[in-house]
């Protein structure tokens, strides 16, 4: 590790403190899942709403769609900083697992899922389209496992390194 690279450095030195935020960051999405689930999905198969429009309800769910972009940041890093230290072809699949995200933001936001299924699909956004949305979301489940899994390893094994100075306070 001494002719590692600087990031690669820091990383290492603060990798329990890294990997703890982003697991955390990435589990925020667990809120946005459940969302998907009882106000997408369920109203749909048995019409049934578990969300109905409050204020304070969407808040929080605009605020979660917010800490996705960094979240999947955050997470990619780590998985590379992974792949640097050791090739694994299951970090490989978890990059891109997680990096399939991107197409569901850029490309089918949550508004056009929600409208396609609600009002039986667009005329250039199909049912199944939105539908395989959906999917793309729940494909971030197997990262936050896996990231809450290396997390409890981390703590298991006292892989503390170095506390950054901004936590100490």
């Amino acid at each position: 590790m001494e002719n590692a690279p600087v990031p690669q450095k820091w990383y290492e030195k603060y990798y329990l403190a890294g990997l703890i935020f982003t697991t955390l960051l990435f589990a925020i999405q667990i809120v946005h899942l459940f969302w998907l689930f009882g106000d997408v999905i369920m109203p749909r198969l048995f019409v049934l709403d578990l969300f109905p429009d409050i204020g304070l309800w969407n808040l929080a769910i605009i605020l979660v769609d917010y800490t996705e972009i960094p979240a999947l940041i955050t997470t990619s890093l780590f998985y590379i900083f992974e792949l640097k230290k050791s090739f694994s072809k299951k970090s490989v699949l978890m990059l891109i697992l997680l990096n399939s995200q991107w197409l569901h933001l850029f490309w089918i936001s949550d508004e056009f899922v929600i409208s396609a299924i609600r009002e039986g699909g667009f005329v250039d956004f199909p049912i199944w389209l939105a539908y395989f949305a959906i999917f793309i979301d729940y494909l971030e489940v197997p990262v936050i496992i896996d990231l809450f899994k290396k997390t409890a390893i981390a703590i298991r094994e006292k892989r503390y390194g170095s506390i950054p100075t901004i936590l100490k306070k």
